[in-house]
Protein backbone atom coordinates (compact mmCIF):
# COMPACT_ATOMS: atom_id res chain seq x y z
CA UNK A 1 0.00 0.00 0.00
CA UNK A 2 1.41 3.40 -0.99
CA UNK A 3 1.82 6.09 2.22
CA UNK A 4 0.26 9.34 1.54
CA UNK A 5 2.22 12.15 0.86
CA UNK A 6 2.83 14.44 4.19
CA UNK A 7 0.40 17.29 4.21
CA UNK A 8 2.79 19.71 4.04
CA UNK A 9 4.73 19.10 1.44
CA UNK A 10 2.23 17.41 -1.12
CA UNK A 11 1.55 20.53 -3.23
CA UNK A 12 4.76 22.22 -2.62
CA UNK A 13 7.37 22.25 -5.59
CA UNK A 14 10.74 22.87 -6.27
CA UNK A 15 11.55 24.15 -10.19
CA UNK A 16 15.39 24.28 -10.85
CA UNK A 17 16.38 25.96 -13.90
CA UNK A 18 18.98 25.84 -16.31
CA UNK A 19 22.61 27.46 -16.49
CA UNK A 20 25.42 25.33 -16.67
CA UNK A 21 27.74 25.37 -13.92
CA UNK A 22 25.92 28.35 -12.69
CA UNK A 23 23.63 25.44 -10.92
CA UNK A 24 26.34 25.36 -8.22
CA UNK A 25 24.25 28.23 -6.99
CA UNK A 26 20.93 25.91 -6.61
CA UNK A 27 22.71 23.64 -4.34
CA UNK A 28 24.18 26.08 -2.08
CA UNK A 29 20.23 27.36 -1.70
CA UNK A 30 19.18 23.99 -0.66
CA UNK A 31 21.78 24.07 1.52
CA UNK A 32 20.65 27.36 3.21
CA UNK A 33 17.13 25.99 3.34
CA UNK A 34 17.90 22.64 4.85
CA UNK A 35 20.09 24.33 7.58
CA UNK A 36 16.89 26.91 8.42
CA UNK A 37 14.71 23.35 8.39
CA UNK A 38 17.01 21.96 11.31
CA UNK A 39 17.46 24.96 12.89
CA UNK A 40 13.57 25.27 13.66
CA UNK A 41 12.67 21.62 13.76
CA UNK A 42 10.61 21.12 11.24
CA UNK A 43 9.75 18.19 9.80
CA UNK A 44 12.59 16.01 8.88
CA UNK A 45 10.79 14.71 5.27
CA UNK A 46 11.64 16.48 2.05
CA UNK A 47 9.44 19.44 2.13
CA UNK A 48 9.32 19.35 -2.39
CA UNK A 49 6.34 17.00 -3.24
CA UNK A 50 7.15 18.33 -6.59
CA UNK A 51 10.27 18.23 -8.25
CA UNK A 52 10.66 19.69 -11.49
CA UNK A 53 14.40 20.61 -13.51
CA UNK A 54 15.61 21.62 -16.39
CA UNK A 55 19.28 21.32 -17.82
CA UNK A 56 21.79 21.26 -15.12
CA UNK A 57 18.97 22.33 -13.33
CA UNK A 58 17.34 18.15 -14.04
CA UNK A 59 20.77 17.15 -12.50
CA UNK A 60 20.25 18.30 -8.99
CA UNK A 61 16.62 17.71 -9.29
CA UNK A 62 16.77 13.99 -10.24
CA UNK A 63 19.63 13.90 -6.98
CA UNK A 64 17.37 15.30 -4.62
CA UNK A 65 14.25 13.03 -6.00
CA UNK A 66 16.36 9.61 -5.99
CA UNK A 67 17.15 10.12 -2.01
CA UNK A 68 14.01 11.88 -0.64
CA UNK A 69 13.52 9.60 1.76
CA UNK A 70 16.47 11.92 3.64
CA UNK A 71 16.72 14.72 2.05
CA UNK A 72 19.31 16.47 4.37
CA UNK A 73 21.68 13.75 3.39
CA UNK A 74 20.52 14.47 -0.41
CA UNK A 75 21.69 17.97 -0.13
CA UNK A 76 24.76 17.81 1.64
CA UNK A 77 25.86 14.98 -1.51
CA UNK A 78 25.12 17.46 -4.14
CA UNK A 79 26.53 19.74 -2.62
CA UNK A 80 29.76 18.03 -1.90
CA UNK A 81 29.98 17.38 -5.96
CA UNK A 82 29.97 20.85 -6.82
CA UNK A 83 32.59 21.70 -3.92
CA UNK A 84 34.81 19.28 -5.90
CA UNK A 85 34.15 19.74 -9.39
CA UNK A 86 36.52 20.12 -12.11
CA UNK A 87 36.28 20.49 -15.71
CA UNK A 88 37.14 17.24 -16.68
CA UNK A 89 34.51 15.74 -14.64
CA UNK A 90 32.29 17.16 -17.28
CA UNK A 91 33.50 17.71 -20.70
CA UNK A 92 37.19 16.12 -22.44
CA UNK A 93 39.36 18.96 -21.49
CA UNK A 94 42.93 17.23 -22.86
CA UNK A 95 44.45 18.23 -26.02
CA UNK A 96 43.32 15.18 -27.77
CA UNK A 97 39.64 15.82 -26.97
CA UNK A 98 39.69 19.53 -27.11
CA UNK A 99 41.46 19.10 -31.00
CA UNK A 100 38.36 15.98 -31.75
CA UNK A 101 35.31 18.26 -30.79
CA UNK A 102 36.45 21.89 -30.21
CA UNK A 103 38.99 22.49 -32.96
CA UNK A 104 37.29 20.81 -35.95
CA UNK A 105 34.02 22.60 -34.54
CA UNK A 106 35.87 25.78 -34.96
CA UNK A 107 37.47 24.80 -37.94
CA UNK A 108 34.26 24.23 -39.76
CA UNK A 109 33.00 27.81 -39.07
CA UNK A 110 36.27 29.40 -40.53
CA UNK A 111 36.73 27.21 -43.43
CA UNK A 112 33.24 26.12 -43.98
CA UNK A 113 31.64 23.10 -44.75
CA UNK A 114 33.42 22.06 -47.92
CA UNK A 115 36.29 21.04 -46.34
CA UNK A 116 34.60 19.83 -43.61
CA UNK A 117 32.82 17.14 -46.06
CA UNK A 118 36.34 16.46 -48.26
CA UNK A 119 37.30 15.33 -44.72
CA UNK A 120 33.86 14.02 -44.07
CA UNK A 121 33.98 15.78 -40.28
CA UNK A 122 30.85 16.47 -39.20
CA UNK A 123 31.40 17.03 -35.06
CA UNK A 124 28.85 17.58 -33.08
CA UNK A 125 29.60 19.68 -30.40
CA UNK A 126 32.17 21.85 -29.30
CA UNK A 127 33.31 19.87 -26.24
CA UNK A 128 32.53 16.22 -25.54
CA UNK A 129 30.33 15.65 -22.69
CA UNK A 130 31.03 11.88 -22.13
CA UNK A 131 32.76 11.99 -18.73
CA UNK A 132 29.21 13.52 -17.22
CA UNK A 133 27.46 10.69 -18.66
CA UNK A 134 30.80 8.70 -16.48
CA UNK A 135 29.82 10.84 -13.59
CA UNK A 136 26.19 11.15 -13.30
CA UNK A 137 26.09 6.91 -13.60
CA UNK A 138 27.69 6.84 -10.22
CA UNK A 139 25.67 9.96 -8.33
CA UNK A 140 22.15 9.81 -8.71
CA UNK A 141 20.85 6.57 -8.18
CA UNK A 142 17.47 5.85 -10.67
CA UNK A 143 16.89 2.76 -9.34
CA UNK A 144 15.66 4.41 -6.03
CA UNK A 145 13.03 6.71 -7.73
CA UNK A 146 10.17 4.30 -7.84
CA UNK A 147 10.58 3.53 -4.00
CA UNK A 148 10.54 7.30 -3.24
CA UNK A 149 7.37 7.89 -4.79
CA UNK A 150 5.85 4.45 -4.17
CA UNK A 151 6.87 5.27 -0.49
CA UNK A 152 5.11 8.84 -0.27
CA UNK A 153 8.13 10.80 -0.16
CA UNK A 154 7.96 11.99 -3.46
CA UNK A 155 5.00 12.49 -5.73
CA UNK A 156 6.62 13.64 -8.93
CA UNK A 157 9.77 14.49 -10.81
CA UNK A 158 9.54 16.26 -14.07
CA UNK A 159 12.56 16.66 -16.68
CA UNK A 160 12.39 18.64 -19.48
CA UNK A 161 14.29 18.43 -22.91
CA UNK A 162 13.66 20.44 -26.00
CA UNK A 163 13.27 18.56 -29.65
CA UNK A 164 15.54 19.49 -32.63
CA UNK A 165 12.99 17.14 -34.47
CA UNK A 166 9.95 18.31 -33.94
CA UNK A 167 10.45 21.80 -32.24
CA UNK A 168 8.46 21.00 -29.31
CA UNK A 169 9.53 21.48 -25.51
CA UNK A 170 8.83 18.21 -24.31
CA UNK A 171 8.40 17.66 -20.23
CA UNK A 172 9.43 13.73 -18.67
CA UNK A 173 7.14 13.04 -16.22
CA UNK A 174 8.07 10.08 -13.22
CA UNK A 175 4.97 9.93 -10.89
CA UNK A 176 3.22 8.22 -8.19
CA UNK A 177 -0.07 8.42 -9.55
CA UNK A 178 -1.04 8.67 -12.86
CA UNK A 179 -1.55 12.14 -14.54
CA UNK A 180 -3.05 13.66 -17.18
CA UNK A 181 -0.02 14.86 -19.86
CA UNK A 182 -0.99 18.54 -21.38
CA UNK A 183 -0.44 19.57 -24.55
CA UNK A 184 -0.03 23.44 -25.15
CA UNK A 185 1.89 24.89 -28.02
CA UNK A 186 4.64 23.83 -28.67
CA UNK A 187 4.27 22.47 -24.96
CA UNK A 188 4.10 18.90 -24.39
CA UNK A 189 4.13 16.25 -21.12
CA UNK A 190 4.76 12.65 -21.83
CA UNK A 191 4.96 9.81 -18.65
CA UNK A 192 8.40 8.27 -18.68
CA UNK A 193 10.83 6.34 -16.76
CA UNK A 194 13.50 9.32 -16.29
CA UNK A 195 17.23 8.26 -16.24
CA UNK A 196 20.46 9.02 -17.69
CA UNK A 197 19.43 9.76 -21.09
CA UNK A 198 16.87 12.19 -20.27
CA UNK A 199 19.59 14.20 -18.02
CA UNK A 200 22.26 14.41 -20.52
CA UNK A 201 19.32 15.29 -23.18
CA UNK A 202 18.46 18.41 -20.73
CA UNK A 203 21.49 19.46 -19.91
CA UNK A 204 23.19 19.31 -23.81
CA UNK A 205 23.74 23.32 -24.06
CA UNK A 206 23.31 24.15 -27.48
CA UNK A 207 26.53 23.95 -29.73
CA UNK A 208 28.41 23.11 -26.81
CA UNK A 209 27.56 19.77 -26.03
CA UNK A 210 25.78 17.03 -28.50
CA UNK A 211 22.13 16.28 -28.79
CA UNK A 212 20.85 13.11 -27.38
CA UNK A 213 18.27 10.77 -28.77
CA UNK A 214 15.36 9.82 -26.90
CA UNK A 215 12.28 7.53 -27.48
CA UNK A 216 8.96 9.67 -27.41
CA UNK A 217 5.51 7.65 -27.67
CA UNK A 218 7.14 5.19 -29.73
CA UNK A 219 9.19 6.66 -31.84
CA UNK A 220 13.05 8.86 -31.64
CA UNK A 221 13.94 12.27 -31.36
CA UNK A 222 16.84 14.19 -31.15
CA UNK A 223 17.00 16.74 -28.10
CA UNK A 224 18.92 19.04 -26.43
CA UNK A 225 18.61 21.71 -23.47
CA UNK A 226 15.71 21.51 -22.13
CA UNK A 227 16.02 25.53 -21.52
CA UNK A 228 15.31 26.25 -25.22
CA UNK A 229 11.82 27.05 -26.17
CA UNK A 230 11.16 26.88 -22.65
CA UNK A 231 8.27 29.94 -22.18
CA UNK A 232 6.79 28.53 -18.70
CA UNK A 233 9.73 27.22 -16.53
CA UNK A 234 7.33 26.70 -13.74
CA UNK A 235 3.73 25.40 -15.21
CA UNK A 236 5.63 21.23 -15.27
CA UNK A 237 5.15 21.99 -11.26
CA UNK A 238 1.58 23.33 -11.43
CA UNK A 239 0.55 21.03 -13.85
CA UNK A 240 1.67 18.52 -11.78
CA UNK A 241 0.12 19.49 -8.52
CA UNK A 242 2.16 22.49 -6.58
CA UNK A 243 0.81 25.02 -5.04
CA UNK A 244 3.06 26.94 -3.93
CA UNK A 245 6.99 26.56 -5.47
CA UNK A 246 10.40 27.69 -4.96
CA UNK A 247 11.98 28.47 -7.91
CA UNK A 248 15.47 28.86 -8.17
CA UNK A 249 17.25 31.07 -10.67
CA UNK A 250 20.62 31.16 -12.05
CA UNK A 251 21.04 34.66 -12.72
CA UNK A 252 20.16 38.13 -11.82
CA UNK A 253 16.02 38.68 -12.35
CA UNK A 254 15.96 42.08 -11.46
CA UNK A 255 19.44 44.79 -12.96
CA UNK A 256 20.00 47.88 -10.73
CA UNK A 257 18.71 50.61 -12.18
CA UNK A 258 21.23 52.28 -15.26
CA UNK A 259 23.27 51.14 -17.91
CA UNK A 260 26.61 48.92 -17.60
CA UNK A 261 29.71 50.68 -19.36
CA UNK A 262 30.34 49.41 -22.95
CA UNK A 263 32.95 50.16 -25.40
CA UNK A 264 32.91 50.59 -29.37
CA UNK A 265 34.40 47.27 -29.69
CA UNK A 266 33.11 44.76 -32.22
CA UNK A 267 31.16 42.26 -30.19
CA UNK A 268 33.02 38.99 -29.91
CA UNK A 269 31.79 35.57 -30.73
CA UNK A 270 32.35 35.07 -26.76
CA UNK A 271 29.96 38.04 -26.16
CA UNK A 272 27.12 37.48 -28.46
CA UNK A 273 27.04 33.21 -27.40
CA UNK A 274 26.80 34.20 -23.68
CA UNK A 275 24.59 37.19 -24.14
CA UNK A 276 22.23 33.98 -26.48
CA UNK A 277 22.59 31.71 -23.57
CA UNK A 278 21.32 34.43 -21.24
CA UNK A 279 18.56 34.95 -23.29
CA UNK A 280 17.53 31.31 -23.58
CA UNK A 281 18.54 30.13 -19.29
CA UNK A 282 16.83 33.56 -18.13
CA UNK A 283 14.79 35.33 -19.73
CA UNK A 284 11.75 32.85 -19.78
CA UNK A 285 11.60 32.35 -15.52
CA UNK A 286 11.17 36.45 -15.14
CA UNK A 287 8.66 36.42 -17.79
CA UNK A 288 6.65 33.25 -15.90
CA UNK A 289 7.42 34.93 -12.77
CA UNK A 290 5.70 38.16 -13.78
CA UNK A 291 2.75 36.21 -15.22
CA UNK A 292 2.60 34.16 -12.12
CA UNK A 293 2.15 37.52 -9.96
CA UNK A 294 -0.29 39.20 -12.53
CA UNK A 295 -3.12 36.24 -12.03
CA UNK A 296 -2.72 36.23 -8.45
CA UNK A 297 -3.16 40.06 -8.63
CA UNK A 298 -6.28 39.46 -11.15
CA UNK A 299 -7.43 36.60 -8.81
CA UNK A 300 -7.26 38.85 -5.71
CA UNK A 301 -9.98 41.68 -7.55
CA UNK A 302 -12.74 39.13 -7.89
CA UNK A 303 -15.33 37.79 -5.26
CA UNK A 304 -15.29 34.47 -3.69
CA UNK A 305 -18.00 33.19 -6.41
CA UNK A 306 -15.99 34.88 -9.37
CA UNK A 307 -12.61 32.90 -8.01
CA UNK A 308 -14.56 29.97 -8.11
CA UNK A 309 -15.84 30.11 -11.74
CA UNK A 310 -12.13 30.82 -12.93
CA UNK A 311 -9.96 28.33 -13.99
CA UNK A 312 -7.27 30.38 -12.43
CA UNK A 313 -5.63 29.31 -9.04
CA UNK A 314 -3.53 31.56 -6.48
CA UNK A 315 0.16 30.57 -6.86
CA UNK A 316 2.42 31.30 -3.96
CA UNK A 317 6.15 31.52 -5.25
CA UNK A 318 9.37 32.34 -3.96
CA UNK A 319 12.03 32.80 -6.47
CA UNK A 320 15.46 33.29 -5.12
CA UNK A 321 18.33 34.26 -7.43
CA UNK A 322 21.80 35.41 -7.24
CA UNK A 323 22.40 38.77 -5.85
CA UNK A 324 25.39 39.64 -7.77
CA UNK A 325 26.18 38.61 -11.49
CA UNK A 326 27.53 35.70 -12.21
CA UNK A 327 29.81 36.51 -15.36
CA UNK A 328 31.75 39.12 -12.81
CA UNK A 329 32.42 36.31 -10.62
CA UNK A 330 33.25 34.00 -13.83
CA UNK A 331 35.67 36.63 -14.87
CA UNK A 332 37.65 36.04 -11.02
CA UNK A 333 37.81 32.49 -12.20
CA UNK A 334 39.00 31.96 -16.05
CA UNK A 335 42.47 30.94 -14.93
CA UNK A 336 41.03 27.59 -12.93
CA UNK A 337 39.78 26.52 -16.87
CA UNK A 338 42.02 23.71 -18.11
CA UNK A 339 44.50 25.43 -20.40
CA UNK A 340 42.93 23.51 -23.59
CA UNK A 341 39.99 25.06 -22.86
CA UNK A 342 41.45 28.57 -22.31
CA UNK A 343 43.12 28.36 -25.57
CA UNK A 344 39.53 27.16 -27.53
CA UNK A 345 37.66 29.50 -25.87
CA UNK A 346 39.93 32.16 -26.66
CA UNK A 347 39.47 31.66 -30.20
CA UNK A 348 36.02 32.55 -30.21
CA UNK A 349 37.16 35.85 -27.95
CA UNK A 350 37.14 34.98 -24.70
CA UNK A 351 40.13 36.61 -22.78
CA UNK A 352 41.95 35.93 -19.53
CA UNK A 353 42.60 39.62 -19.27
CA UNK A 354 40.78 41.02 -16.02
CA UNK A 355 40.62 44.06 -18.42
CA UNK A 356 38.74 42.19 -21.07
CA UNK A 357 37.23 39.39 -19.29
CA UNK A 358 33.64 40.50 -18.90
CA UNK A 359 32.98 40.43 -22.58
CA UNK A 360 33.15 36.84 -22.37
CA UNK A 361 33.43 35.54 -18.97
CA UNK A 362 29.10 35.45 -19.13
CA UNK A 363 29.93 32.07 -21.70
CA UNK A 364 32.55 30.94 -19.69
CA UNK A 365 30.27 31.08 -16.43
CA UNK A 366 28.24 28.09 -18.17
CA UNK A 367 31.43 26.15 -18.34
CA UNK A 368 33.30 26.77 -15.73
CA UNK A 369 33.22 23.82 -13.82
CA UNK A 370 35.84 24.25 -11.46
CA UNK A 371 35.93 24.29 -7.21
CA UNK A 372 36.67 28.00 -6.73
CA UNK A 373 33.94 29.39 -9.34
CA UNK A 374 31.26 26.61 -7.75
CA UNK A 375 32.24 26.92 -4.36
CA UNK A 376 31.77 30.94 -4.35
CA UNK A 377 28.13 29.95 -5.94
CA UNK A 378 27.38 27.70 -3.48
CA UNK A 379 28.21 30.34 -0.59
CA UNK A 380 26.15 33.45 -2.61
CA UNK A 381 23.02 31.04 -2.85
CA UNK A 382 23.50 30.09 1.06
CA UNK A 383 24.48 33.69 1.99
CA UNK A 384 21.22 35.15 -0.25
CA UNK A 385 19.08 32.10 0.79
CA UNK A 386 19.78 32.90 4.74
CA UNK A 387 19.38 36.62 4.38
CA UNK A 388 15.88 35.97 3.42
CA UNK A 389 14.97 33.59 6.19
CA UNK A 390 11.81 35.14 7.27
CA UNK A 391 10.21 34.18 3.89
CA UNK A 392 11.55 31.03 3.26
CA UNK A 393 10.21 30.26 7.13
CA UNK A 394 6.30 31.67 5.93
CA UNK A 395 6.80 29.51 2.63
CA UNK A 396 7.20 26.33 4.00
CA UNK A 397 4.83 27.58 7.15
CA UNK A 398 7.54 26.41 9.61
CA UNK A 399 7.98 27.61 13.15
CA UNK A 400 10.20 30.58 13.68
CA UNK A 401 11.46 29.88 17.17
CA UNK A 402 15.30 28.41 16.77
CA UNK A 403 15.52 24.79 18.56
CA UNK A 404 18.25 24.58 20.54
CA UNK A 405 21.25 22.67 18.59
CA UNK A 406 21.23 20.05 21.09
CA UNK A 407 17.38 19.26 20.99
CA UNK A 408 18.20 19.06 17.18
CA UNK A 409 17.42 15.90 15.13
CA UNK A 410 20.89 13.93 14.72
CA UNK A 411 22.49 14.53 11.80
CA UNK A 412 22.27 11.11 9.42
CA UNK A 413 25.40 9.55 8.60
CA UNK A 414 24.15 7.04 6.15
CA UNK A 415 20.86 6.42 3.90
CA UNK A 416 20.36 4.76 0.58
CA UNK A 417 23.76 4.16 -0.27
CA UNK A 418 24.83 7.84 0.63
CA UNK A 419 27.31 8.51 3.12
CA UNK A 420 27.89 12.35 4.75
CA UNK A 421 30.74 14.47 3.50
CA UNK A 422 32.51 15.22 6.89
CA UNK A 423 33.20 18.30 6.20
CA UNK A 424 29.32 19.25 5.41
CA UNK A 425 28.06 18.18 8.61
CA UNK A 426 25.71 19.29 10.01
CA UNK A 427 24.98 21.40 6.42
Amino acid sequence: MRMEMPHSNATTGLVLTGGGARAAYQVGVLKAVARIRREVGAPRHNPFGVIAGTSAGAINAAAIACHADCFDLAVAGVVNIWRHFNAEQVYRADAFGVVRTGARWLTMLTLGWAIARWRRARPRSLLDNSPLAELLQGVVHFDRLPAMLSGGHLSALAVTGSSYSTGDHVTFCQTAEPFKPWLRSQRVAVPSRIGLPHLMASSAIPFVFPSVRLEVEGHDEWFGDGSMRQSAPISPAVHLGAERILVIGGGRLNEPAGRRASNDDYPSLAQIAGHALSNIFLDALAVDVERAQRINRTLSLLDDKARLRSNLKPLDVLVIAPTQRLDDIAARHLHCLPATVRSLLRGVGVQSDPGHARGGAALASYLLFEAPYTRELISLGAADTLARRDEVIAFFGWPSKIVPREQRDPWPTQAGGLEAPTDLMPL
